[in-house]
């Protein structure tokens, strides 16, 4: 074996070996003689070169190379060495997988169920046949390739349908569109949870206005017309149930389906032309009156009783026509002459008080708990009244009106709505009215050219329903939040309502109807609301 010992390895200062790899390396065969020449050599040269440090400590890097260097030179190669191998090994490997992924994300494509030779000649079609003459687009195209005409078709197809159908997607489309909606949704559900505070004080499902969505139903009478002007229509305040009267001395009752509208209960009133009739709250008594007399019916309509009532004890007056039934349920409020207002227990038959305005009552309407209750005159004047009192609290013009004609409150206590001969329906506010002795209107709605004859809010009060019993067609619907007109109602190219008596609606608006002079209720869906 031959001697190690005689290399002798760089001192530094201190006489101390310079550090080097751990990692021995077998150096070559060198003859004894020529290895003590050169060792010498070395010393001369380290002798002269020791007396500076920096100089030392140079050479040995340049030498020997710091060890710290030198371990990082070996593993960077180790590592070279290592992912050269591994990528001579795994080159057909990867190819193979990459080849595979490639043909995974392209779509895979059906194969036709058959193959016509005839499909790849180009070949003009006709377009002068009468089959194909909506898809030309000029003189021009009196011919077409077969290309052209499909791409043609596939453009109309998908302007009838509104787009291009789902069905119709391939996978790519259908997915990219998914995404899309998933995105919309999960933006819906962030805007809807913006929109909601604390326990779900408030909804944002608001009426909108310029279009009300509604639908054409079969008239609300149509299982039994009548055969005179109808006068009234009124909806069961808890039933899905309509009644209609009029001057064929009837009162019926209908199921509300809105397909077929079936009849209930047809009641005849010998000799008794029905000009108004009503619901009590409890939806269990219905009253009506006649034009020429005094006497009123009661009809019970758990015990399917029906009461003719002859005399009012302390009544002076020689008809009773108009009445409003008190929000309580145990009164009604007569309409007599010369500005009298009688208030008329149902229990005793007898009036306990009576009010007086100036000039003749032309309607009257209560607050929404029934505390005040609103008087217009012909003469133009608003009274107010308070019902437990029997007081006047409030009194004012309406403004701009010569001649009342009609009057309404709405449900939730913000408006009230005065017509007058001159077709102006003006819009107050209730609070307003009650403290003010001259309110302003916040709207005047001018769209009837013939005397506002009949008012109606619908429960929400989002909706008010003015008419003229006038002129046919004479009927607005207006949208209150933002005091406009909707402007599909009526339909213009044809009569349906003709002239309008009364208005009224469902519980929940999901209805609405009138009577006219034909002897028709015409029913409409409003599709905005989704309840009866």
């Amino acid at each position: 074996m031959e001697d190690l010992s005689l290399i002798k390895l760089p001192e530094t200062e201190d006489g101390e070996p310079v550090k080097t790899s751990k990692k021995r390396v077998r150096p070559p065969k060198i003859e004894p003689e020529e290895e003590e020449r050169k060792r010498q050599k070395h010393v001369k040269k380290l002798s002269v070169l020791g007396e500076e440090d920096s100089s030392v400590r140079l050479l040995e890097e340049l030498v020997f190379g710091a060890e710290d260097e030198l371990v990082e030179r070996l593993v960077e190669q180790d590592e070279k060495q290592k992912g050269t191998l591994l990528e001579e090994d795994g080159d057909e490997e990867l190819d193979e997988s990459d080849t595979e992924d490639e043909a995974r994300r392209q779509p895979r494509r059906k194969a036709p169920a058959w193959v016509d030779e005839d499909d790849e000649l180009e070949e003009e079609v006709d377009m002068k046949h009468r089959f194909r003459r909506d898809l030309i687009k000029g003189e021009a195209e009196s011919t077409m390739s077969k290309q052209k005409l499909q791409q043609r078709m596939r453009e109309q197809f998908q302007k009838s349908m509104g787009g291009t159908p789902s069905w119709a997607d391939n996978s790519d489309k259908r997915k990219k569109k998914r995404d899309e909606e998933d995105e919309d949704d999960e933006d819906e559900e962030d805007a809807e949870l913006l929109r909601r505070t604390g326990n779900f004080v408030a909804s944002s499902d608001s009426l909108p206005s310029g279009i009300l969505r509604m639908k054409k139903c079969l008239h609300a009478n149509n299982a039994r017309p009548s055969e005179d002007r109808l006068t009234t229509i009124q909806f069961h305040p808890s039933a899905q149930v309509v009644m209609t009267a009029g001057l064929d001395q009837s009162l019926s009752l209908f199921q509300v389906d809105g397909k077929t509208n079936p009849k209930i209960q047809s009641i005849h009133l010998e000799r008794f032309p029905v000009h108004r009739a009503a619901f009590t709250p409890d939806g269990e008594t219905v009253i009506a009156t006649s034009l020429k007399n005094k006497m009123f019916y009661l009809y019970d309509m758990m015990e399917g009783r029906v009461t003719p009532v002859h005399s009012v004890r302390g009544l002076n007056e020689a008809r009773v026509k108009e009445f409003s039934v008190c929000p309580d349920g145990g009164a009604l409020l007569l309409t007599g002459t010369n500005g009298y207002l009688h208030l008329l227990t149902l229990k005793t038959k007898e009036v306990v008080r009576s009010m007086k305005i100036n000039g003749d009552v032309c309607g009257v309407a209560f607050s929404h708990d029934g505390s005040k209750v609103f008087a217009n005159s012909e003469e133009g004047e608003v009274y107010v009244w308070d019902m437990r009192s029997s007081r006047c609290v409030n009194r004012f013009t309406d403004d701009g009106c010569v001649k009342g004609t009609s009057i309404a409150a709405s449900r939730n206590g913000r408006y009230l709505a005065c017509g007058s001969q001159s077709g102006v329906v003006n819009v107050y506010s209730q609070e307003a009215c009650l403290n003010s002795a001259n309110p302003k209107p916040l709207k005047a709605i001018m769209n009837l050219m013939t005397s506002a004859t009949s008012l109606a809010f619908n429960p929400s009060s989002e909706i008010l329903a003015i008419a003229s019993r006038a002129e046919d067609e004479a009927v607005r619907l207006v949208h209150m939040p933002s005091l406009t007109v909707f402007s599909n109602f009526p339909v213009s190219k044809r009569k349906i309502v003709y002239r309008a008596s009364c208005l009224d609606f469902s519980p929940h608006s999901g209805f609405f109807s009138l009577a006219n002079n034909k002897g028709h209720a015409p029913l409409f869906r409003l599709l905005h609301y989704k309840d009866f």
